[in-house]
């Protein structure tokens, strides 16, 4: 037994040498004669070798698994092609081609040349264009249907893998399957072509061996006409024979090998189960046979054979019976499982954020296609962690056949929030002056994330437009920014309660003595999450979360308003404020509020149950707003972020108005500015 296994170790290690020498020897099978006895040793070979594989193509379960098949198919056409020149070599030369060839030939003929001649086209036609077309027909239908699946069931992967049902590693195994489906299937429908090419190399070689055999004997060897009839006739329908009877095999492996996409269990147990689970349509057989053999066919044949579909029934149907109640009482059990309330409360839960795209959209998460959306937003979870401090929910891709080919939603808590439409194999140029161009032939638009003006152009003219300045992305940078954008300006509503918890949490276990000091006994989760919401609403990041609980720990004992707990939060994080809008020179340019401004808005702050409120005369704020949204273009256009400095107090309520009608103004308090930095100021509010 370890001789065995040493050997077949032997064979194993060394298979890819072996099949290489059997490619090279087939090929000079083509080109050097053989004798008779080795011919007769490699056409057995065929035809054993042929019934091996049909075999494995009936017990296999999933095609895969017999992933070689559009190779071997390959090879095995090759071999009998040789076959077929060494066979006519034989036969034109010597009027002979070994035993078996001639037994074949014999057996088939049977004493009568034309009969004998016209069985075997009948096999030759079935073979062609019964099986081969057949085959032929079904791998590309499966090779075209598998391919245009791909990028649902890419999605459906991703949707799961979001979801939590699945991790990487088994995401990663089934886009290998859904791979290895499309290549398999789309090799299957080429290797189909080989088995066409080779049911028409089988009958030009019949035609030869008959046409040339005759003239050949006649002419050359002085046979008469009809032996030379009988000796041809015999060795090119033997010769046919041979080497057809291995190509109907493989033809019919390849059928059965494409058409059982769906299966799941061998052809054998299949075909039993699923034809045993219609016991009616036995019985009903039966009851036909019986009548036609009691109207005047032949009674023998039809009455056994009516009492065989007779007995099937009856096996069939005690079977069925005795499997309906277990399966019955499952069905039940399923069915109150629906009716439950907890399944029923799973189809009230809302994604926190999804992205929804229209079908001409799905190559960009199609990673055959070369889409890499999916890396993309890795990237940017990764990105807003570090830069905003908390873990972004998985985002859902879904497809949406309702939206335009196009479009894209993106939507928070199952609502839409922003969308736009994408250009594929295009460019998407931006600038303050694009729509004024007119070199750049396009579709003029808007930037999604930034509402900047902006042009689809073709791929030719990529380096035209980066040549006049303007700012070229592809699509799905377009849609990666868009997305990175909303993330950062709606972080506070994507930071919920659990999230929160799992900070802590992780907090909790490298200083669990911050926790302990601050939860529950000075705030709650619920108001730690106000407050971190607070500092993410103003893109302050909460990375540096061990500072925050400290903070709150110290002046948690003198307030419980959150909107002031805040603000102390973001005095404690004033370098970290500081340097995000202070530039390369740490130097800050910052409007001012007049004195006598901030005596109003101070004045005009209101205290009730439910917090501070700034309730200001409206004449006043709007000439405020007036005076901002002045100094507000004039820093666009510089290309300067807008700050405004105020005092601690007014700070969090000056930004409330302002956010009504200028949410991208930066508001900053005289205790948040860091000493390091200069501050230089460039105006001055007043009312």
């Amino acid at each position: 037994m370890e001789q065995r296994s040493t050997w077949l170790k032997f064979v194993a290690e060394r298979s890819d040498v072996l099949v290489a020498f059997m490619v090279v020897g087939i090929v000079m099978m083509m080109i050097i004669p053989m004798p008779t006895w080795l011919l007769d040793i490699l056409l057995t070979f065929n035809i054993s070798f042929a019934l091996v594989i049909i075999i494995v193509a009936v017990f296999n379960i999933n095609p895969l698994d017999f992933s070689v098949f559009p190779s071997l198919l390959l090879i095995m056409t090759l071999y009998r092609l040789a076959l077929n020149i060494s066979s006519t070599r034989l036969i034109l030369l010597h009027a002979q081609a070994g035993e078996v060839i001639h037994t074949f030939g014999s057996f088939v003929v049977g004493g009568n040349m034309v009969v004998g001649f016209i069985i075997f086209l009948i096999l030759v036609v079935i073979q062609f264009i019964v099986i081969t077309k057949g085959a032929e027909r079904v791998a590309e239908v499966a090779a075209r249907f598998t391919l245009d699946a791909m990028p649902g069931k890419q999605m459906a992967i991703d949707a799961d893998l979001n979801a939590g049902l699945i991790n990487e590693d088994e995401a990663r195994d089934r886009r290998k399957t859904i791979q290895r489906e499309a290549d398999f299937y789309g090799a299957m429908d080429g290797a189909s072509k080989f088995v066409k090419g080779d049911a028409i190399a089988g009958i030009i070689t019949v035609i030869i061996n008959i046409v040339a055999g005759l003239i050949i004997g006649m002419a050359q060897r002085g046979m008469p006409a009809s032996e030379a009839v009988a000796v041809y006739t015999i060795l090119t329908v033997g010769d046919g024979l041979v080497t057809q009877i291995p190509a109907l095999l493989m033809s019919s492996a390849t059928g059965i090998i494409v058409t059982r996409s769906a299966s799941q269990a061998s052809l054998g147990k299949e075909l039993s189960l699923q034809i045993f689970s219609y016991p009616k349509a036995l019985g009903l057989a039966a009851v036909i046979l019986f009548i036609m053999g009691t109207i005047g066919m032949p009674r023998v044949p039809m009455y056994s054979l009516g009492t065989f579909f007779l007995v099937l029934y009856l096996l069939g149907r005690n079977a069925f019976i005795a499997e309906e109640k277990p399966e019955s009482t499952e069905e039940v059990a399923e069915a109150e499982q629906i009716k439950r309330p907890e399944n029923v409360m799973e189809l009230l839960q809302v994604e926190k954020m999804e992205m929804e795209l229209g079908y001409g959209l799905i190559p960009l998460v199609d990673t055959d296609q070369g889409g890499d959306l999916l890396d993309r937003i890795v990237m940017i979870r990764r990105q807003c962690a570090v830069e905003l401090g908390f873990i972004v929910p998985p985002i859902r891709i879904r497809d949406n056949m309702q939206l335009k080919p196009n479009s894209y939603l993106i939507k928070i808590k199952g609502a839409e929030i922003a969308g736009g439409e994408l250009v594929l194999d295009s460019y998407l140029a931006i600038g303050p002056d694009i729509e004024k161009d007119m070199d750049l032939l396009g579709v003029d638009t808007t930037e999604p994330a930034f509402n900047l003006p902006a042009r689809w152009i073709s791929t030719a003219q990529k380096d035209q437009a980066e040549m006049n300045g303007y700012t070229v992305v592809d699509p799905p940078s377009v849609l990666a920014t868009h997305l990175t954008s909303l993330i950062k300006s709606h972080a506070f509503e994507l930071l919920g309660r659990q999230e929160v918890q799992n900070m802590v949490d992780y907090i909790k276990e490298q200083n669990p003595a911050v926790v302990s000091d601050l939860i529950p006994d000075l705030i709650s989760l619920g108001e730690l999450q106000k407050v971190l919401s607070n500092l993410l609403r103003e893109q302050v990041s909460v990375r540096d979360l061990t500072t925050i609980m400290e903070t709150l720990a110290d002046y948690g004992r003198l307030t419980k308003d959150t909107d002031v707990l805040t603000e102390y939060v973001r005095q404690a994080l004033h370098r970290q404020i500081t340097h995000q809008y202070a530039g390369e020179d740490k130097k800050l340019q910052v409007l001012t509020l007049d004195p006598s401004v901030e005596d109003i808005l101070r004045s005009s702050i209101q205290q009730s149950e439910f917090g501070s409120y700034l309730a200001v005369d409206p004449e006043v704020a709007q000439s405020v707003i007036d005076k901002v949204a002045h100094y507000h273009e004039d820093l666009i256009r510089k290309g300067t972020t807008p700050i405004i400095l105020c005092a601690p107090i007014l700070r969090i309520y000056f930004k409330r108005l302002l956010d009504r009608f200028m949410s991208d103004f930066v508001v900053l308090s005289y205790n948040e500015i860091d000493s390091q930095v200069q501050v230089e100021v460039v105006g001055m509010v007043t009312a």
